[in-house]
This record gives C-alpha cells, structure tokens and sequence, in this order.
C-alpha cells in the first residue's frame, strides 16, 4: 500500500517513513499540504497520514479534500492538540484513524499492518 505522510516535523515525518517502510509500504512524506496537491491525487487504496496542525493549509482542509475525492483514501489524523481543538478543527470531518502524539510504532503498525 501507498501511504502519503503530510507532516511538517521532519523529524516526526522521518519516523514515520521508517516504521512504515519497514513493514512494507511505499511512504511518499510531504511537508505541507501544498506539496502533496502538486502530486497525483492519492488513490482509494491509498493511506493518508495527516498532521492537524500544517502551516499554511490547515489539516483539517486537507482532511476535508482528501474525503471529497471520488475514492477517498483511509485517512489518519496525528495530533498533539487538545480534545477541544481536534473537536473543532474536524466537526463534521469523519477520518478512518485519529491517532495522538506522541506517536509510537506499535499503534502505527496496527493500524497500517504490514501488506
């Protein structure tokens, strides 16, 4: 599977790709939501990891497009953000996974298991 990492923390984005990677999947990381509308739209069968907090186009917009797209990816929103910021970032947004950071591999890889 393809899995699409939207996060502005390299360091956070580096992790992610590494996990990922090392259970099989093809990571594709972008540091903005900017960059990843630059590239093919992810497809149905695709993952999308999106960070809440993106500078310039916030993630819950990107969250909103990605939902929008004839076959929508799984999407999963990671957040260090309070209860009541992620309540109103994703009113009305219904992503596949809401995962809080601090991440770790263990609930990544149940969540996106290895191919």
């Amino acid at each position: 599977m393809r899995v699409h990492v939207v996060e502005d923390d390299a360091g956070v984005s580096d992790s992610l790709s590494l996990i990922l990677g090392n259970v099989g999947h093809k990571v594709i990381a972008y540091p903005d939501a900017e960059s990843l509308f630059k590239a093919p739209p992810p497809e149905g069968r695709d993952a999308v990891i999106v960070d809440l907090s993106l500078p310039g186009i916030p993630g819950a917009q990107l969250v909103r497009w990605l939902l929008n797209l004839a076959t929508p990816p799984r999407v999963m929103v990671i957040t260090g953000q309070s209860q009541s910021f992620i309540d109103h970032q994703l009113r009305g947004l219904k992503p596949t996974w809401l995962v809080r950071k601090p991440l770790d591999a263990d609930t990544i890889t149940r969540v996106l298991p290895a191919e």
